[in-house]
């Protein structure tokens, strides 16, 4: 089974030692091309020279969803840039087309959603790759039940273990069962991350807004979410460090904590989050940006828990956890920087201690507006913004190729396009927005397919040939564009 930190491969490399671990295509590939009959890691690598479909061929697709391909259709005819046409007809469909393992259970829909090259599914991935499609639900029927059995799954996951990050599709274990913690075989990794539980969140409020459709918030869901609430108090550790420990056989620092509980914390009201979303490891246990997230999924947890279960006490429980957090948050994790006033630290620990510096996966500080947490043109978020985005920021990096924020998950020097789609999508300033558009388009290494991340003066080395979270992103990033008018040069 693969890691995500072992995708670190130069593009125009051979692409082999990708394959371990990921199911292979050729049984279901019939009528192929030959370079298509392999694994899609190795099929998203090629670099072909021209702007041939690079989607798996229809018959081969793991789902097809109407509303999602008359998106495609378009989109694209109105995008005047041939190469973004090319790689938003590659990149929009890519969760449905290769990740979504979708059957009927138990007569209810349940679908797993892949990350992509690895063969597990995080609750922050799969929010996030299929929240794009959520408002062509009400076109699509067959997309709305998908839409539903990610729902379930992920329900499914919660109960199962609300501190685990990824799992399997079933009990088959996984890499880690040696790990430190409580780990069951339908886990695939068990690394507390806050945001794991926001996610869920988010998604299943977003479908329930755009649909009106109250089936998914069945009595597990209800149940789930009590769950959610419960760990978030634990992890609050006003009652010494709680249930969840973690430890992990390794030379990477930012694999493990520190004595399985991680660096000390004052309980001042803020929630634990032992990891980041990159799967890092915290270096100061409250990470603001999930906090805040916290802030806004508790909310809408709340919303859904009194107006279609009527379930007005643990309701009542969310928000005011929400706004003990949101104080909490407003005391210590808002600093003066001496060169950019007011800003949000990335971590802090209730004690003084911080760090300032962001990180390309969401929530990070710089996608807040994305999320909903806070306002565009907050005051604070901007002095963040300006912040996070220039070289204050350990992880801002810039080179020939461009400059963004990475994170010390794939190393130093490598830049992720999710920070140039999240700069993009938390911005009204054209001249910023195309430099995103142009330079996401241009650090493709000509295969027409986002990446996890690419180096700062070379973007032929890059990671994850196949990484739908980020495909999926780049397409919600032009669509909204579109529906904003912007960028009509090359967007239409």
């Amino acid at each position: 089974m693969t890691t995500r930190r072992n995708f670190l491969k130069a593009g125009s490399l051979s692409v082999a030692g990708l394959l371990v671990g990921e199911r292979m295509y050729a049984a279901m590939n019939a009528g192929f091309p030959d370079d298509n009959k392999k694994s899609f890691t190795e099929f998203a690598s090629k670099v072909t020279g021209d702007y041939t479909c690079k989607r798996p061929a229809p018959e081969a697709r793991k789902f097809v969803s109407t509303a999602v391909e008359e998106q495609i259709k378009a989109s694209k005819a109105r995008i005047k840039d041939p190469k973004l046409a090319w790689m938003f007809e590659n990149c929009y469909p890519n969760t449905l087309d290769t990740t979504c393992e979708f059957k009927m259970k138990d007569g209810r829909p349940d679908t797993f959603v892949l990350t992509g090259d690895i063969h597990a599914m995080w609750l922050r991935d799969s929010s996030a790759q299929v929240y794009p499609y959520v408002v062509l639900a009400k076109k699509d029927e067959k997309l709305k039940q998908l839409l539903r059995g990610v729902i379930r799954r992920q329900v499914d996951c919660i109960l199962i273990d609300p501190y685990a990050n990824g799992f399997n599709e079933g009990p088959t274990g996984s890499q880690w069962e040696s790990d430190f913690t409580d780990m069951k075989k339908e886990l695939h990794e068990r690394k507390w991350e806050l945001d794991s539980l926001c996610y869920p969140i988010r998604l299943a409020y977003h479908y329930w807004e755009e649909t009106g459709d109250n089936t998914p918030f069945d009595a597990n869901w209800e149940k789930a979410m009590a769950l959610v609430y419960q760990t978030c108090i634990e992890q609050q550790r006003k009652d010494g460090n709680g249930p969840y420990k973690f430890g992990r056989m390794t030379s990477t620092q930012s694999e493990t904590l520190l004595a399985k509980y991680g660096n000390p914390v004052k309980p001042v009201g803020l929630i634990v989050s032992s990891f980041r979303p990159s799967d890092d490891a915290t270096i100061f246990g409250f990470l603001v940006p999930s906090n805040l997230f916290a802030v806004t999924s508790l909310r809408q947890a709340a919303e859904i828990l009194r107006k279609v279960r009527n379930n007005t006490e643990l309701a009542g429980r969310c928000e005011a956890l929400a706004t003990e957090v949101e104080e909490a948050i407003k005391k210590y994790a808002i600093f003066d920087h001496p060169e950019f006033g007011k800003v949000y630290a990335f971590e802090v620990d209730g004690y003084g201690g911080r760090v300032f510096m962001d990180d390309a996966n969401v929530p990070s500080l710089l996608a807040l507006p994305f999320l909903g947490c806070v306002d565009v043109n907050d005051p604070i978020y901007q002095n963040t913004r300006r912040l996070v985005w220039s070289s204050a920021n350990p992880y801002f990096f810039k080179g020939s190729e461009g400059e963004g924020i990475g994170g010390p998950h794939v190393g130093y020097g490598y830049i992720w396009p999710m920070s140039l789609i999240m700069l993009a999508s938390t911005s009204n300033d054209e001249k910023e927005i195309r430099y995103c558009i142009e330079t996401l388009r241009d650090t493709d290494a000509g295969t027409g397919f986002m990446h996890e991340s690419f180096y700062q003066d070379d973007a032929n080395k890059y990671t994850r040939p196949w990484f739908a979270w980020t495909n999926t992103l780049f397409g919600e990033l032009i669509v909204k564009l579109q529906s904003e008018g912007k960028l009509k040069d090359l967007l239409g």
